[in-house]
């Protein structure tokens, strides 16, 4: 097994920690401990269950309230949560799902009705115009992001982690900045100055990383976003994938991938929607894709639904991400390869997760 040779950093929050991270090293080298990795939360013993329940994460708040008290709350939520196996402390400082074309001048939109809806305007009319694709670094929330970064690390340094940002790079930046429907034209009327934006879209992704990484101490603290390590871990993603066909990801989107998993390490693919299924066999083919977490999408059903799916993704040499209730758990491991399976879950209790996880342990 290839292990880290840095040990990780102690949380308060999360007693076991070195043990959790040698289950992280065994599952990114296709081995097994025990037990497969298991990721699951539930309300502390002891504790205050309406906090371990209250909701810490709003981007209307991280975009506009006081930093301080968004952690105070966040640190109240991770001392009540247990932590159970290998899920992570942690804190997600994100502003929004297109906060990177944010950084690049889109203006950022609000439902009012909703404190966790926003987006981008796109503002590109003319590709020749708008290149190089630069961050704006006296932009408010740039900044605003990463002073809110630095207090995390700060705040919460020994107790729980400051997730990795919401990546919505590549081409999913493209999008947000000229529109999905105007940048689907694009690709067709213009594909060499694609090929120019996706340039610079992937020379801003190793600015971001390089800037987040350094105001949240990561490489002193450790790395999660779902994944966790010491060295670099995140989850990457291109929702604008469903709408592009196979050839169309070969030439632009599965480049990037590759290239933005070697810079964060550890990588976890969000694959989004059935429209992106198409791209299975590209995905299965990739470097660095560690482990896919296809999403289904509202009504679409259950990862138990996608057994085969699931089961082709394995076979092809990726490891899965599956989530849903304990009992979904159970039936999705008599059917999966543990070592190639991320278990995502809640329980009502600290004593049911550490059940299912005793449970995990005699059924592998």
């Amino acid at each position: 097994m290839m292990m880290t040779t840095r040990k990780p950093t102690p949380l308060a929050f999360k007693p076991d920690l070195e043990e959790a991270a040698r289950r992280w090293e065994a599952f990114y080298a296709g081995e097994i401990i025990d037990r497969p990795v298991v990721c699951v939360t539930a309300p502390r013993e002891g504790h205050d269950r309406e906090a371990a329940s209250a909701p810490v994460f709003r981007y209307r708040d991280n975009v506009f309230g006081a930093m301080d008290r968004v952690l105070d709350r966040a640190l109240l939520r991770g001392e009540a949560t247990f932590w159970g196996g290998e899920a992570i402390p942690s804190f997600y400082p994100s502003l929004g799902p297109d906060e990177f074309a944010v950084f690049t001048g889109a203006e950022l939109r609000w439902r009012d009705e909703s404190s966790d809806t926003n987006w981008s305007v796109p503002y590109v009319e003319d590709w020749e115009q708008a290149l190089p694709l630069h961050i704006q670094d006296d932009h408010p929330l740039w900044q605003r992001s990463l002073a809110f970064y630095r207090r995390c690390a700060e705040r919460l340094a020994g107790k729980m982690l400051a997730a990795v940002p919401d990546l919505h790079s590549n081409m999913d930046l493209l999008a947000a900045i000229r529109g999905p429907e105007r940048l689907c034209q694009d690709l067709l009327d213009q594909p060499e100055m694609i090929d120019r934006a996706m340039d610079d879209s992937r020379a801003l992704f190793r600015r971001w990383w390089d800037a987040f990484t350094l105001a949240g101490r990561m490489d002193d603290l450790g790395y999660c976003q779902t994944f966790y390590a010491m060295e670099g871990a995140a989850t990457l993603q291109c929702d604008f994938s469903c709408m592009i066909s196979p050839a169309m990801f070969r030439r632009w989107v599965l480049p990037a991938l590759e290239e933005e998993a070697e810079i964060v390490v550890h990588a976890l693919y969000h694959w989004d929607g059935p429209g992106a299924v198409v791209h299975t066999a590209d995905l299965l083919k990739s470097k660095g894709l560690h482990t896919l977490s296809y999403v289904p999408g509202a009504g679409r059903g259950d990862h138990t639904d996608y057994l085969d799916l699931l089961k082709r993704v394995q076979a092809g040499g990726k490891a899965v991400q599956v989530w849903g209730t304990p009992e979904q758990m159970k039936t999705l491991h008599r059917e999966l390869r543990p070592e190639k399976t991320l278990y995502c879950t809640t329980t009502d209790t600290q004593a049911e997760a550490e059940e299912l996880l005793e449970w995990f342990v005699r059924n592998t």
